[in-house]
């Protein structure tokens, strides 16, 4: 399986699924999760609540509506209100490549989970990440990429995904 880091807005992302960093109520307010929510429209939060709530460090899909990706995973590295662990930062990411993995995936793209809103150093929770992903054997997933709002995340991604 590739993977690379990007710099982007994720919603823009053409893949076959975009990782939600989500909280253990599926609740869409901001980070990246209020980004997809607007970009995709009401309709992927009120989905998501559907599955709601569920367990930290868990992925469950919603559709993808107005995104050019056909699923969203949602991976909850933190409950409403709290942080995230590295723990959760990667249980979400390995339960994120296995459900890309179970709806037949090949492309996949990630948030720097845990390390927005949910308040871990990128340089403590970007290691968990790429630790995660170099560790899955995927099944259908060939490319997985990781990415980056602004420059300096970009950077510091990249650099960290190179040691």
């Amino acid at each position: 399986m590739e993977f690379d880091v990007i710099q982007g807005d994720i919603a823009a992302q053409r893949a076959d699924a975009v990782v939600n960093a989500a909280n253990t109520a599926l609740e869409m307010g901001g980070g990246v999760a209020g980004a997809l929510r607007r970009a995709a429209g009401e309709d992927i939060q009120a989905e998501a609540r559907e599955q709601a709530p569920i367990e930290l460090g868990e992925a469950v899909e919603t559709g993808g509506y107005r995104l050019d990706a056909e699923y969203v995973i949602h991976a909850a590295t933190m409950r409403p209100g709290g942080g995230a662990t590295e723990e959760s930062i990667r249980d979400a990411t390995w339960n994120a490549l296995a459900r890309a993995d179970d709806l037949g995936c090949a492309s996949l793209v990630l948030p720097a989970l845990g390390c927005g809103i949910a308040g871990v150093p990128l340089e403590e929770g970007a290691p968990c990440i790429f630790e995660e992903i170099r560790e899955y054997e995927p099944a259908t997933l060939a490319d997985v990429r990781v990415i980056a709002y602004d420059a300096g995340e970009f950077e510091t991604l990249k650099r960290l995904a190179d040691t």
